[in-house]
């Protein structure tokens, strides 16, 4: 396991943040697994990332097609890596325990900062990966760009 990498979310929707390091990620040659903790949501979400631009797409599908695979961005309620993804990135609290980050070189967990729930169930996320020796960064946006306000190195 590479890093934890955490969003914290004030200023900018998910629908706006997660495209941008979705790019970043495959830029990179990653695949990665986009986890959510609901079907509806990420079906709005596969929708949404159709809808990126008149120029281009993010090239995804949702968990259960038949080229699973071969998806260079797969969206899926479970953490199993079924397109050798390398990047997990974690929206809506869905968990990411120190077991399911273990096989990725990179875990991104994004949360919405005005849900004091999911700051919390962050904070409880970052004290469990932490624990568990896996280096973490903390990144906000309150100043309008972003910055690691917080590290914990393995």
């Amino acid at each position: 396991m590479g890093q934890a990498l955490f969003y914290h979310l004030t200023r900018r929707p998910l629908e706006q943040t997660l495209p941008v390091l979705l790019e970043r990620s495959l830029a990179r040659g990653w695949n990665v697994l986009v986890r959510g903790a609901e079907q509806t949501r990420l079906d709005w979400l596969d929708e949404k990332l159709w809808l990126i631009s008149d120029e281009g797409f993010l090239p995804h599908g949702i968990v259960g097609g038949p080229h699973d695979a071969a998806q260079p961005i797969l969206l899926s309620i479970e953490a199993a890596p079924v397109n050798g993804a390398q990047c997990l990135m974690s929206i809506d609290g869905a968990e990411v325990t120190p077991e399911i980050a273990q096989p990725f070189e990179r875990v991104c967990l994004l949360f919405d900062g005005h849900d004091e729930g999911a700051v919390n169930h962050a904070r409880g996320q970052w004290t469990a990966l932490t624990g568990a020796g896996i280096a973490a960064q903390y990144w906000s946006e309150d100043s309008g760009k972003w910055e690691m306000k917080a590290e914990s190195g393995a």
